[in-house]
């Protein structure tokens, strides 16, 4: 039992080619022990059991040896070699700089620096965690360290170069060494475990190497840890039960649920989660790393970026295939805000709640469409509405008629339009209300169609209306009034549908309409416009159409070029105006702008002062006479 050493030390490397995902700085010291070109100071600096110290040792111990072979390793046979191997030799000395970090002891180092070495050729001094020198200390090492005997070579090591001396840092040569890939690390702990007779899972093996984040002295202590536990037999359940990890099938799990858009099976997954001690920022971290696995998984290129085995490759394949780009982008980008706000929310839980909504409603169809480019930022409904509304609502569609004046999507669900032909309809107490229903007499035609107030009006309440989403605790009585308000809406439309007489399509329409009605229909037409239509969308959305005689509108232009590329979406206006405008006689036409409107532009200093001389005879001749000039 005494005998036991631990798999870090164990298997700690003894020459360059044993050391582990640091092949270019050990090629480079490689080749400068067998060209002869050693510098006086070196500096190792990375993250934690990355090599530093070992590659130091290493150095040190070549450097010394008296027979090299071929490949520049040293032989481990010679004395040098066997003083290094057996912890007797008077060439290498180590200072922990932690906790000998005083002027006294760099004091004392600057003493043995002067004593030439018995065997070999260099001594070598390795001072580790070199930044917890005092600064003191750091100024009496400046003047060894910068012109050292001929025999001395330093070997710093840090994991915080940044408070480091600049003026010791020039001083050296410095090397930065690499986290640890996650496949180096596994093909190690491969090695270990065929070494010690343990059985093992890649998988298991993948979750330790991800756990160890790119430090392989974390990767063997875990290692050890796990081999404990499971008795010799490294299995994945029994890794991620000891680690206290998040398995991947969690977050596949949660992944299939937001994308089927089911919210409740999405707070279940979630609530078992964090019931089992995990923290919901750690989950939303993970769910988030999934997401960018997911988005290498899509393309060949970026393949190589997924740091999983090879088990878990065909599940992110073919998770990945059902994912769209805007989808992982937009949830990367909700799961990143989450991962900030975390720390000073002050409901955490409601915060991941909130998130996994938002994200599950991503390829939810969006209805409180803006601008026409992009949904507006708004949480639907979680839960589906009531059968006997979604019954009414599709029978309300059925029964409008086919040439009915059309109601504006700005207008609040289940609002009908005023009609002079319609006859009173029963209110939602059952009583006929003509007053509320018919228009006046007095009131003339060009009334009928609403002004672009009265339009911005009905768009606001629609969009309040829109974005009260469904509370997950509604009241039965909440219930009861939407049937009911469902059941009144049904009636006025089935009442519409019997009262108004259809329209023929040979009869046209010529109602007169307003400027300000023109110029709201065409804004609108310029906002629906699909997103690949931007352009089109963009030039519309700028411009001011003006009404000329016998309905003719027409908007201007800058050039041909323009009129010619918005004539593509000129029918589609067209129809269009004369449906929003309610008349047949609408034609539109684009107008390039002949007017020639040179604007002037700024004139530098310089030039100011060149027309001044030639416009101003008497300014000229002072300025002769002065010498002036103009910087």
């Amino acid at each position: 039992m005494s005998d036991y050493i631990v798999s870090a030390r164990k298997y700690r490397p003894t020459n360059f080619n044993s050391v582990v995902g640091q092949s270019a700085l050990t090629t480079t010291l490689k080749n400068a022990i067998a060209t002869g070109k050693l510098a006086h100071a070196y500096l190792f600096c990375g993250p934690r059991g990355v090599g530093k110290t070992t590659s130091a040792r290493i150095f040190a111990k070549t450097i010394n040896c008296l027979t090299p072979n071929e490949s520049g390793e040293a032989c481990d046979h010679c004395e040098s070699c066997v003083a290094f191997n057996e912890g007797r030799s008077y060439n290498i000395h180590e200072l922990d700089a932690a906790s000998n970090n005083s002027v006294d002891d760099i004091r004392e180092l600057i003493d043995q620096v002067q004593i030439p070495p018995q065997v070999g050729r260099y001594k070598v001094f390795i001072i580790d965690e070199v930044h917890m020198l005092s600064q003191a200390a750091f100024n009496a090492f400046l003047k060894t360290l910068e012109e050292p005997p001929a025999h001395a070579i330093f070997i710093l090591a840090t994991t915080e170069k940044h408070k480091i001396l600049p003026t010791i840092l020039s001083r050296c040569q410095i090397y930065d060494f690499n986290r640890m890939e996650v496949g180096d690390t596994v093909r190690h702990l491969q090695h270990v475990a065929d070494q010690e007779g343990i059985q093992y899972e890649e998988a298991a093996l993948n979750v330790i190497a991800r756990k160890a984040d790119g430090g392989m002295r974390d990767a063997l202590s875990i290692f050890d840890q796990v081999a404990s536990f499971t008795g010799g037999n490294i299995t994945y359940q029994a890794t991620i039960d000891n680690l206290n990890v998040l398995d991947y099938d969690y977050y596949f799990a949660v992944t299939d649920h937001l994308l089927k858009g089911e919210i409740p099976e999405s707070m279940m997954k979630l609530n078992e989660i964090l019931s089992k001690g995990f923290e919901g920022g750690h989950f939303m971290s993970g769910l988030a790393a999934h997401f960018r696995d997911l988005l290498v998984s899509r393309d060949a290129q970026t393949l190589p970026l997924l740091e999983v085995a090879e088990t878990v490759r065909q599940q992110y394949a073919e998770q990945a295939q059902r994912c769209s780009p805007r989808f992982l982008y937009r949830a990367l980008k909700l799961c990143n805000d989450c991962d900030m706000a975390y720390r000073a929310a002050p409901n955490k839980r409601l915060l991941v709640e909130l998130t996994l909504i938002q994200v599950a409603q991503i390829l939810q169809e969006d209805e409180a469409v803006g601008s026409g480019r992009r949904p507006k930022k708004c949480l639907l409904p979680i839960f589906q509405l009531a059968p006997t509304t979604a019954v009414s609502a599709a029978q309300h569609r059925q029964v409008q008629p086919s040439a009915a004046p059309q109601v504006s999507s700005a207008m609040p669900s289940g609002t009908v339009p005023a009609s002079p032909a319609s006859s009173p309809l029963p209110s939602a107490g059952g009583q006929s209300s003509p007053a509320a229903l018919q228009p006046s007499a007095s009131t003339p035609a060009a009334n009928a169609q609403p002004s672009a107030g009265a339009y911005a009006s009905a768009q606001s309440q629609f969009n309040r209306s829109r974005l009260q989403t469904v509370s997950l605790t509604r009241r039965s009585q909440a219930t009861q009034a939407q049937n009911a308000d469902a059941s009144a809406n049904e009636a006025t439309a089935a009442g519409l549908a019997g009262q108004q007489s259809p329209v023929t399509p040979a009869e046209k329409r010529h109602e007169p309409f307003t400027l300000e009605q023109l110029r709201y229909q065409w804004l609108r037409f310029a906002n629906e416009l699909p997103p690949k239509q931007g352009a089109e969308s963009g030039r519309l959305k700028i411009m001011l159409p003006e009404l000329k005689e016998n309905c003719l509108v027409e908007a201007m232009v800058e050039n041909s070029a323009a009129a010619n590329y918005l004539r593509q979406v000129l029918p589609a206006l067209t129809q269009y105006l004369r449906q929003g405008l309610r008349n047949d006689d609408i034609v539109v036409n684009f107008v390039v702008n002949t007017a020639v409107n040179v604007k002037p532009r700024a004139f530098s200093p310089r030039e100011i002062y060149q027309e001044m001389l030639k416009k101003n005879e008497a300014f000229r001749q002072l300025a002769v006479n002065l010498r002036l000039e103009v910087l």
